[in-house]
């Protein structure tokens, strides 16, 4: 026996079909498969060394590992979390947090934690400093010593490292990792050909460039050094690399 189904259930079926097929409309295929390439170049298995298999970045086992540390690191940190969260606020007007959409695992786009460390409207004003971008005016990474931008509070934040804390609840999530190449503020789009092969794999709260000179280096460089971990990669690597990061946040070398 058949039953009409009410226009107004059928109504919202509609809408998320054609907001579907849109998606897919402005989805770049060129793209995609460039990045589909650069992905399956990368996929050696981390226990057999086959080609093809399942590598170190995207096993389960790092998932759930890493997860699980962030979870206890944002417990034995809540204190930690707690004062910063605080000084935000009672030094600076707006939220605690700035959520901002970076580029991950295969292009992807989602929202990384941090807190925040500029004033509210900073991308606002983020075309009128493109002068002072340290990487260069026509460079698709964007840095500057001595952002007008940052507040008070934010300087001290930055050096130490600190505003990059609330990145634990990417790890998560699942958005990111613990190791792994940094995600970038602009999307695959902007991405040089040669950069691509970054995305092949989930982006870190640090890896090998932020040990070998953080934000120092120009984004050629660092792409270099994302490699050289994706090829390397390892869980033995991955613990060097957490074993060095505290002492590079100490010495403050390269934060900005």
């Amino acid at each position: 026996m058949m039953t009409n189904t009410p226009i107004e259930q059928r109504a919202p079926e509609r809408s998320v079909d054609k907001a579907r097929q849109g998606s897919e409309k402005r989805r770049n295929p060129a793209l995609r498969s460039q990045i589909d390439t650069a992905v399956l170049l990368q996929q050696r298995g981390w226990l057999t060394g086959r080609s093809g298999g399942t590598p170190w970045s995207l096993s389960r086992t790092k998932r759930v590992t890493e997860a699980m540390c962030a979870t206890l690191m944002l417990i034995l940190l809540s204190p930690v979390l707690l004062a910063v969260a605080l000084s935000i606020k009672i030094t600076s007007p707006g939220p605690v947090f700035f959520v901002q959409q970076r580029t991950g695992f295969r292009g992807r786009r989602f929202g990384m934690f941090k807190f925040r460390t500029m004033v509210v409207n900073a991308e606002a004003l983020k075309e009128s400093l493109s002068h002072l971008n340290k990487h260069g005016s026509d460079s698709v990474d964007f840095k500057i010593d001595r952002d007008p931008r940052v507040t008070a509070i934010g300087h001290w934040l930055r050096r130490s490292s600190l505003d990059e804390l609330p990145n634990l609840l990417n790890v998560v999530r699942g958005d990111m990792r613990l190791v792994g190449p940094r995600p970038t503020s602009f999307d695959a789009h902007r991405y040089h050909s040669h950069h691509l092969a970054r995305l092949s794999i989930y982006p870190g709260i640090t890896g090998l460039w932020q040990i070998s000179g953080r934000s120092d280096i120009d984004f050629d460089d660092r792409v270099a050094l994302d490699l050289a971990y994706i090829t390397r990669q390892s869980p033995w690597l991955d613990l060097k690399i957490l074993l060095k990061t505290p002492f590079k946040v100490v010495s403050g070398h390269g934060a900005s």
